[in-house]
């Protein structure tokens, strides 16, 4: 009772994506509001920008309501606003999803969205993330280094020579990309898709999964209730924390200063709680590590997972590619791939449909 104050604030300071209406349409002609349809979309804008967050502001930067923000927080929030050229924009989402399969309007899984804020986050020179998606219920370490470590190949300037394609939008300093580029390792989001039990949560998963939240490089866990998702932030008792997007609000455009109304995007009354038994088994677990001891760090607390009496682990850590899973280049999709076919059994696990043979 005593942090309450403190703990409401690290709330309050969360970006809240909800519904929005009267957005420009969606591709020109499509929907102008993503009411019903939308809620794994916003979700995935979530989790995605409380990576963002800790990227440039912090894991301790807070929100105010009133106090003027810095530069770097309508940045962000500029990258997540209802309009085409927005770099995680629920237009971009539900286009680049049309690649996935998904038409516009569809509901997505939390697999989808996760593949899909991965491809967009390659057009994001600010951020210079690099986004890990675990397939297959196994994090492969020198995967991951191999990606966060792709800097080192660009580690002499004349190896490096600028390109023209590296116009920035939305206002983000050049100088950023150019420190960036030279930097030994690029900050890690690393997106866990999950399937923990056939149509309810395996309640053996339950304190493992309370553990990922206690971890400072936690960005929380998308997930929810059957076609209703919900962005996941903590846990107290056996009750999960998390923010809805299931609220219609109207979009948001510059005021005639030319400053954007920040309030709407944050959540100022207290989060929502459900049962940890009630969660829909298929869920995407979220990690940012800014350098590598914060992974390497992250490593040691998920092998002492294992140890945990009780806790059955979510996932698999390896050190190298198993031989039975899948070709590592999957890992390493562009926007540019084509090879949709080969991809296909990659993407949305969690709508497969499961049939229970009898002997």
């Amino acid at each position: 009772f005593s942090e309450k104050e403190e703990i409401l604030l690290d709330v309050t300071s969360r970006f809240w994506f909800t519904y929005r209406k009267n957005f420009p349409a969606i591709g020109g002609t499509g929907p102008t509001s993503d009411t019903g349809w939308g809620c794994m979309l916003r979700c995935g804008q979530m989790i995605f920008a409380q990576a963002l967050v800790c990227r440039h502001l912090g894991r301790d930067w807070r929100w105010i309501k009133g106090k003027r923000q810095m530069d770097n927080y309508f940045n962000v929030l500029n990258a997540f606003i209802d309009k085409k050229d927005s770099y995680y924009s629920i237009h971009q989402i539900a286009q680049m999803g049309v690649g996935e399969g998904k038409s516009i309007g569809q509901w997505y899984g939390p697999n989808t969205v996760a593949q899909v804020l991965k491809k967009l986050a390659t057009f994001d020179r600010w951020s210079s993330l690099a986004v890990h998606i675990a397939m297959d219920n196994t994090v492969v370490m020198e995967e991951i280094r191999r990606l966060c470590q792709s800097n080192l190949l660009c580690a002499g300037a004349a190896a490096c020579p600028p390109q023209e394609s590296e116009v920035l939008y939305n206002g983000y300093p050049e100088e950023a990309v150019v420190r960036d580029r030279f930097s030994l390792w690029k900050p890690l989001v690393l997106l866990i898709p999950l399937r923990l039990g056939l149509t309810e949560i395996n309640e053996a998963y339950i304190e493992t999964l309370k553990h990922c939240f206690m971890m400072p490089q936690s960005l929380g866990v998308i997930g929810g209730k059957p076609n209703s998702a919900h962005y996941f932030i903590g846990y107290v008792g056996e009750e999960l924390i998390y923010l809805d997007p299931h609220t219609t609000q109207t979009a948001v455009e510059p005021n005639d200063s030319g400053c954007l109304p920040d309030e709407s995007f944050h959540c100022q009354h207290p989060p929502c709680r459900m049962s940890i038994a009630e969660l829909d088994p298929s869920i995407a677990v979220g990690f940012f590590c800014n350098t590598e001891e914060d992974f390497n760090d992250w490593c040691q607390q998920i092998k002492k997972l294992s140890l945990v009496k009780g806790a059955l682990p979510m996932f698999e850590l390896v050190e190298r590619q198993p031989s039975h899973l899948s070709n590592p280049d999957i890992l390493n999709l562009t926007p540019d791939s084509s090879d949709a076919d080969r991809l296909e059994r990659f993407f949305d696990s969690e709508d497969e449909d499961f049939e229970i043979l009898s002997l």
